[in-house]
């Protein structure tokens, strides 16, 4: 395994490192927003830019990329995320920031499409997943490593963007000293829509849910841990226990599932995360509160890459991932659109609103699930692809899959 890591050793440092700086600022400007006065639907549409941003730039980044190489690319994406998180502590207006994170988004996609496509050049196809699990590893503990930054802002108000900047700075050094040859950009082609959702509407449905419920989460969690009377601290761990629930569960569910009815599980999935979203919605607090979190995370996190692997069980090997690209952009588009509908109920609701409409996108689904069991046969066990767990970042990201077709590594 160590011989599989060390020739990407300075790209998942990077992402790590870059993660640590970034992965917070979505609690911690929501957080700035609400002390500023700034009210719940415009809180919403501020961290829906930073979503619109990723979906942009997974789709246009691809070409600056090829233009100029993936170690200029990389520079020039981090340095302009450094430069956007410095700003944020100059100047705090709702459109500005917006904007700020329109231009986040955009520079992030960027980056995981830099990171992701020199994975996928360094990695043979017996060491595709490994890299990816490890990716991931560095993905989410950076981000959730990040959470902690959050409590060095108190007697200084502008030192979290500071450290989030120096973070995201540091980030550029591993891959401009590496020796490593960068690639060529290997793009992942695009399926119809119409053939994805034909072959899998439970797929699509699920990826698209998903990006609405963790959009809405991401986007607003921090605004519901404060109204329920956490203080800045306890908010920082009640994400960081999330997003650790998330990593615990997604390999133990996806095992059951290759064990089973794939739908059935990701019906229940659904359905537990509808169950915890209620307990959410009634705001609870201390121990109750951080199991819940580390539950919510669990499911709902296991909802994406369990899709994906429905999608691909009704596909042909050469659609998978094609498949897996597109269902990356629908989830990003649910994404953008879940802060904005959870902001809304939030309005009417308080706090608790943000965890009603999860809970609604969570029904949704798993009425739609419930049909899809009626209405379509179980594709057989031994026909089930092995589940794999896929970050929901960019389409590059399908490319890593164990399942892509191989390609020369040129070591």
């Amino acid at each position: 395994m160590i011989a599989v890591i060390l020739p990407v050793r300075s790209l998942l440092a990077a992402i790590f490192v870059m993660m640590a700086g970034a992965g917070f600022l979505s609690t911690l400007i929501g957080l700035r927003l609400e002390r500023g006065g700034s009210g719940t639907m415009v809180i919403g549409l501020v961290a829906a830019s930073y979503f619109a941003g990723l979906v942009a730039g997974a789709l246009r980044a691809g070409k600056v990329v090829r233009s100029v190489g993936h170690i200029r690319a990389f520079a020039a994406f981090v340095a302009l995320l450094s430069a956007s998180t410095l700003t944020y502590a100059l100047f705090q207006h709702p459109a500005l920031w917006a904007a700020l994170r329109l231009v986040d988004g955009m520079c992030v996609a960027g980056v995981f499409i830099c990171v992701e496509s020199w994975l996928n050049e360094r990695a043979d196809a017996a060491a595709r997943g490994t890299i990816l699990a490890w990716y991931m590893v560095a993905l989410y503990s950076g981000q959730a490593l990040g959470q902690l930054i959050l409590r060095s802002g108190t007697s200084a108000p502008q030192i979290p963007f500071e450290l989030a900047s120096i973070l995201i700075s540091l980030a550029i050094i591993p891959v401009c000293l590496t020796r490593a040859a960068a690639p060529p950009l290997e793009d992942a082609a695009s399926l119809p829509l119409k053939r994805l959702f034909e072959a899998s509407p439970l797929g699509v449905a699920g990826a698209g849910i998903t990006g609405l419920l963790l959009g809405a989460f991401y986007g607003l969690a921090a605004i519901y841990a404060r109204r329920i009377g956490l203080s800045l601290s306890d908010t920082a761990t009640f994400m960081t226990t999330v997003i650790l629930g998330g990593v615990a569960l997604q390999w133990p569910l996806g095992r059951l599932s290759d064990r089973y009815d794939r739908r059935q599980v990701i019906i229940g999935g659904f359905a537990l995360t509808l169950v915890v979203s209620i307990a959410l919605a009634l705001e609870p607090d201390g121990a109750l509160l951080l199991a819940l979190g580390f539950a919510f995370g669990g499911l709902s996190f296991a909802l994406y890459p369990l899709s994906v692997a429905h999608a691909n069980d009704r596909l042909a090997p050469s659609e998978r991932v094609t498949a897996s690209a597109q269902l990356v952009l629908i989830y990003s588009v649910g994404a953008a659109l879940g802060p904005v509908g959870a902001a809304a109920v939030m309005t009417g609701a308080g706090a608790g609103g943000l965890f009603i409409f999860i809970a609604l996108a969570a029904g949704v689904l798993l009425g739609f699930g419930l049909w899809r069991l009626v209405a379509s046969e179980a594709v057989p066990g031994e026909a089930q692809q092995d589940f794999q767990i896929l970050p929901r970042t960019t389409p590059t990201a399908a490319l890593l899959d164990p399942a892509a077709p191989p390609h020369d590594t040129n070591r």
